[in-house]
């Protein structure tokens, strides 16, 4: 983390580590001669730890390498580069990650985002096929909203740093031959799904055969995917640990007579170790599979060497060697809710399931996945509702009714898959495993649908987590150990709790007037503690996706709709509306700031004479050229001017 957000020279970094590393040696031997331990072997060892981790993230940072495309001017040059990654389609393109080969004839690297408008031939590009355009990089658009996702931050921690628009008779085509792993990866799951499609698997069963075991969830349609995530089962769409927990069962069952030869237990770690990695390439590489591949991976090797194995030791190294290789992975949010999912259940469900001991062996098993859930929801629910702001109550139903059958799901998948890339899959297995995952689907389509059960629109912040958290690690720590200690931490930890859900309703009582960017239509917020009054020209609110994302962040309790007014008046501000018309009256009025909305013809100079306000704003219901106009007066005239399209929504705080 100090890596990526302090900028710290590699060189310093260097010096740093090399002298902590001799600073740790010379300690090492002191401490040996006398005997006793010290200290500074820990803190040196831990700042050393830190140097590592800023080094990493600085060698990782491609903007850094001078062969970077970002580093190049790539003015009215050819681009060539290759496809390496398909992406969920947008309404209007498909997208893909490409790795940037050329500029010219200059050979370059980095990743960019690819954007292939839509034709009617609908022609999907080729993992590993190389093109060459001459459009130009466009940079990816930050958020233009409050409380917007912002999808070039979530890019940038994955190296891609800007995109290309191209229209197809605007590509290339140079090679089409696989050159990389990914290639040879598509193209597996590729064939596997050409067998699957001659076997008449409906789109949505295909889809969530290619996402549960082949880690693909570009094809899931958003009812499907909205579904399992109101259910709160989505953790079953992401191959993870269950699914690489399963296939090392499978292998090390299928290796064991390799282990009666010489060296045969080191030999089937080593094809236990390829093949599981082999796997997780076919699968992507995805944060999750890639995490549960490098713990299980430790843990097979640990297991074939008669070593004892540690869960949290090897959580912990599997982090290490992750982060080592790829930094950023911090940031991944699969990454962090697969992390703290897993820890939660190592942590909290063997405690747990010793409350209650049913002797019926059914309802036995039953609370051992039903105890699974509550841990796993226990360690990632302060999170999800920080980025997904909702909460499945019926989380436990598709966990004891899914869970259960899911190793049977994925051992009869696989088998399904190896039939069929053998032309030998039966009707009756492929019928019987297609109504297997439409049942799951009916099942997660009809929990999703109980809403008194779905808490969505939940508020909560970054600090609301550090406090939930805080609060849970003393809990969990109260019922290990039962005593005075952690009791006091833990009630301490609930007046943290509270005191920053008291810091969070001040600071949302605060009233402020936003304007909003959206294209062709005014938008503009008048926000008086939980309450937002919308001026707009929609016909419904609903039509403004954004809005919903400011009303969670600000907890806003009331909206009220009205149309767009000629003025606003407030307690501190007046602001002038300057619509379409370009009529306005100001003999009354004394504007402190005018908003330009729907192009109207005005005469902007003789308006900053007579009025002189302090900023003019215009939304994004403006034609371009009016724009483009109206700054160079407001430059002339040295008057502040702020386009919501460029500089995105305007904000003014408000007087209570």
């Amino acid at each position: 983390m100090i890596g990526y957000f302090v900028t710290i020279p590699l060189t310093i970094t260097l010096c740093a580590i090399s002298f902590l590393i001799l600073l740790l040696t010379l300690i090492y031997f002191i401490s040996k001669q006398k005997r006793h331990k010290t200290v500074w072997f820990g803190i040196t060892s831990f700042l050393i730890m830190i140097c590592i981790g800023v080094l990493t993230t600085c060698i990782h940072n491609e903007k850094l390498d001078k062969n970077n495309y970002t580093n190049i001017d790539t003015k009215n040059k050819l681009i060539t580069f290759r496809i390496r990654t398909t992406l969920k389609s947008g309404l209007y393109n498909d997208k893909y990650i490409i790795n940037i080969l050329k500029i010219g004839d200059a050979s370059v690297s980095g990743k960019a985002l690819l954007n292939v408008s839509k034709d009617s031939l609908n022609t999907v590009l080729k993992v590993d096929a190389i093109y060459a355009t001459s459009e130009g990089f466009k940079p990816i658009v930050s958020t233009i909203n409050p409380y917007q996702f912002n999808y070039r931050s979530y890019l940038e921690k994955q190296y891609v740093f800007k995109q290309l628009y191209v229209n197809p008779s605007r590509l290339f085509r140079v090679s089409e031959k696989k050159h990389t792993i990914y290639g040879y990866a598509d193209w597996v799951r590729e064939t596997i799904n050409t067998k699957l499609k001659a076997n008449h698997f409906k789109p949505d069963v295909l889809a969530i055969i290619n996402a549960l075991i082949l880690g693909q969830r570009q094809d899931l349609s958003k009812d499907i995917y909205d579904s399992y995530t109101d259910a709160g089962a989505v953790h079953i769409l992401a191959v993870s640990g269950l699914h690489v927990a399963l296939i090392l069962l499978l292998l090390n069952f299928a290796l064991r007579p390799l282990k009666r030869f010489k060296y045969g237990r080191q030999l089937t770690v080593i094809i236990l170790v390829l093949l599981m990695w082999c796997f997780a390439i076919i699968a992507g590489l995805s944060a999750s599979v890639t995490r549960a591949v490098t713990m299980f991976s430790i843990i097979a090797i640990g297991m074939h060497l008669k070593r004892p194995t540690n869960i949290y030791n090897t959580l912990a190294i599997s982090i290490f060697v992750l982060l080592l290789f790829k930094p950023l992975f911090l940031f991944d949010v699969g990454f962090q809710l697969s992390y703290l999912a897993v820890i939660a259940i190592v942590a909290i469900q063997p405690r747990l399931v010793k409350l209650w001991k049913p002797k019926n062996f059914i309802i036995a098993k039953v609370w051992d996945y039903f105890t699974v859930g509550i841990a796993a929801q226990f360690g990632v629910a302060p999170i999800s509702l920080y980025y997904f702001h909702q909460f499945p109550g019926l989380f436990f139903v598709a966990n004891v009714i899914i869970i259960p059958f899911l190793g049977f799901i994925l051992a009869t998948g696989i088998f399904v898959i190896i039939l069929a890339l053998c032309n030998a899959l039966p009707k009756f297995l492929a019928d019987a495993f297609s109504f297997i995952i439409s049942s799951m689907n009916d099942l997660m389509k009809w929990l999703s649908l109980q809403e008194s059960f779905l808490f969505k629109d939940i508020s909560f912040n970054g600090w609301q987590v550090i406090a939930a958290y805080i609060f849970a690690i003393a809990f969990v720590q109260l019922g290990i150990q039962k005593n005075y200690k952690w009791l006091k931490f833990t009630l301490i930890s609930i007046l943290l709790f509270q005191g920053v859900n008291l810091f969070n309703k001040y600071t949302n009582s605060t009233n402020s007037l936003t304007v909003f960017h959206k294209s062709r239509h005014t938008i503009i917020g008048e926000k008086t503690q939980n309450k937002l009054d919308v001026f707009s020209d929609l016909d419904s609110l609903n039509q403004f996706s954004n809005l919903k994302d400011y009303v969670i962040g600000n907890n806003i309790k009331v909206i009220n709709g009205f149309k767009i007014p000629s003025y606003i008046q407030t307690k501190s501000h007046t602001i002038l509306i300057v619509d379409s018309l370009g009529v306005y009256n100001v003999k009354k009025l004394k504007p402190h700031y005018i908003i330009l909305t729907q192009s109207p013809k005005v005469n902007l100079k003789r308006l900053i004479d007579s009025i002189q306000p302090k900023q003019i704003i215009a939304d994004g219901s403006n034609y371009k050229s009016y724009v483009t106009r109206w700054k160079a007066t407001c430059l002339k005239q040295k008057i502040p001017f702020h386009y919501t399209g460029e500089k995105g929504f305007f904000s003014l705080a408000l007087k209570k």
